[in-house]
């Protein structure tokens, strides 16, 4: 899930978006609240070392100040790597350039030279409770994004290598106990629908021939924001537990190897289509909630009944409530190995 059109209001703690909605690509964080990397490696070394460039020097991110893309300009830029910051106001720096999606405009100049574009733009799916008016501005902020950049890329006389662009495992809709990988049809459904928009928008760019991977993000495992953001400070007062009878498989990804996994594709030269950036196992709302506790030594004893989620959150209820069993196939056929495969050890990262 910068992501929003405009900085999220002010809300008392509420339930996170589910595994469809995290993506959050796109949750906006305060600027102030970077990703710390701690001690661990820096993601851009797990990028495959046969690519001699170790991927892309100059790279345009949009949604730049988001969780997924503060973490990965961060990453870029530590590197060595050039990051332009595409932003919807008057650009103050020189490594900004202003685009407005809803308009259809990007300065075009400033994407000159740049190896890769980066489009992680949309609204928060957890923000605001759902109405035709927000569930427009999720849709448009993604879609006339996506389509902005396309077109952008598309006309350029010597285009980017890759146009990467972000999606989410909200493409699936429920699955239930049943896992997918990429191979899987979309679901029913919003977000469903949604995504398959999103990723749809992308065809300018594809049809003049760039690399556009789409990366279909799960959870990202993070205190800085998403639906994690949102739980560890509910658990670390005592008051977390299960959403619902718990059941529900979570897709998860711990956000040090969401941007080890962009760095990834970024760089491998003969990766294309769509990528579902999760953990190779995924964990059911129980399972969390008990892990949750575990490490943070607090007791998980409340639950969030489905009809009480169902009348707080209205139709967003159903992607707290709803199942996702994503695999990522062929990110690990890829050769990606993860750092944080397990759920207790992303949440003792996220924590570190």
């Amino acid at each position: 899930m910068e992501q929003h059109a405009s900085p999220p209001e002010s809300t008392d703690p509420a339930p996170p978006a589910g595994p469809g909605g995290q993506v959050a690509p796109g949750s906006q964080v305060d600027p102030g609240s970077q990703v710390d990397p701690g001690s661990q490696v820096d993601p851009g070394n797990q990028v495959d070392p046969a690519e001699p460039s170790h991927g892309p020097r100059r790279v345009a991110v949009s949604g730049a100040s988001g969780l997924i893309g503060s973490a990965l300009t961060r990453s870029l830029s530590e590197d060595g790597h050039e990051v332009v910051r595409l932003v919807r106001r008057a650009p103050r720096a020189k490594d900004e350039v202003r685009w407005d999606p809803k308009e259809g405009y990007v300065d075009a100049a400033g994407l000159a030279g740049c190896d890769a574009v980066v489009n992680l733009a949309g609204a928060g799916i957890g923000d605001r409770r759902w109405n035709d008016a927000y569930k427009r501005e999720l849709r448009d902020s993604r879609v006339l994004g996506t389509r902005t950049l396309a077109a952008a890329v598309a006309a350029m006389d010597e285009p980017p290598r890759v146009f990467l662009n972000g999606s989410a495992i909200g493409y699936y809709g429920d699955t239930g106990q049943r896992a997918v990988d990429e191979t899987a049809p979309p679901g029913e459904g919003f977000l469903p629908s949604m995504c398959v928009a999103w990723e749809q928008a992308a065809a300018a760019a594809q049809e003049a021939g760039v690399r556009t991977v789409f990366t279909r993000t799960g959870l990202v495992v993070a205190r800085e924001g998403g639906a994690w953001g949102r739980m560890f400070p509910l658990f670390k007062a005592g008051l977390g537990g299960r959403l619902g009878n718990g059941r529900q498989y979570w897709s998860f990804i711990a956000l040090y190897d969401e941007v080890a996994a962009l760095r990834h594709l970024l760089a491998r030269d003969d990766l294309s289509g769509p990528f579902n950036l999760t953990a190779p196992e995924p964990v059911t709302n129980r399972e969390v909630t008990a892990t949750m506790g575990r490490v943070l030594h607090r007791p998980t004893v409340f639950t969030a009944p489905a009809p009480a989620l169902r009348v707080a959150l209205g139709e967003m209820a159903g992607d707290v409530l709803g199942s996702q069993r994503v695999l990522p196939t062929r990110l690990t056929e890829s050769g990606f190995a993860f750092t944080h495969p397990g759920i207790e050890d992303a949440v003792r990262a996220a924590l570190a």
